[in-house]
């Protein structure tokens, strides 16, 4: 039940945000989706410490999201475990993270910091142009006042990382 509510709660997000200056409308309709991530996508084992350890999600460069995301990942819990938001500052911290939500102010180290985090069990999310092309995981956009959500498969799977067939559909068309 719970994963039926939190997949109508990001369906419903794609429908949300506004305007082609970031506003924060878009950012919360970014951080639905960072937060959903976490019930939609599985890691393997070995990206965690222990059983109960917490997901991390990561965010490096300018936090858009200011203090909302923290307090929204409170209510968060998936199989037992809870989501933790941190601030990070370079890719070594990243490869601790379960998500990494890479934002546009890092658009010049987004290539560096993708190649640093090969072979880690990382989430990579970026909202910068090309950021799949680059070896992202999700790119996040806003198109036509709407946020959508492009998936690179061949870099989830690269990563260690499932991706539920639900979020798989609700990217866009012919771009996974």
């Amino acid at each position: 039940m719970g994963s039926k509510l939190a997949f109508v709660i990001l369906a419903g997000a794609l429908t949300c945000a506004s305007a082609a200056e970031p506003t924060v409308e878009e950012y919360h309709v970014k951080g639905a989706f960072l937060l959903n991530f976490v019930k939609f996508v599985e890691w393997p084992a070995e990206a965690f410490k222990g059983p109960e350890d917490a997901i991390t999600i990561c965010i490096l460069g300018a936090n858009p999201f200011a203090a909302a995301l923290d307090q929204a990942a409170r209510q968060v819990v998936v199989d037992k475990r809870t989501a933790l938001v941190r601030q990070i500052a370079d890719a070594q911290q990243a490869r601790q993270c379960q998500i990494v939500f890479m934002s546009v102010s890092e658009r010049k180290r987004v290539r560096s910091v993708l190649e640093a985090l090969q072979g880690a069990s990382v989430l990579t999310v970026g909202e910068s142009e090309g950021f799949i092309a680059s070896g992202g995981v999700i790119e996040l956009k806003v198109d036509e006042g709407k946020v959508r959500m492009e998936i690179s498969e061949a870099a989830a799977k690269r990563a260690g990382l499932h991706i539920s067939a639900k979020l798989l559909s609700l990217a866009q068309a012919g771009k996974r």
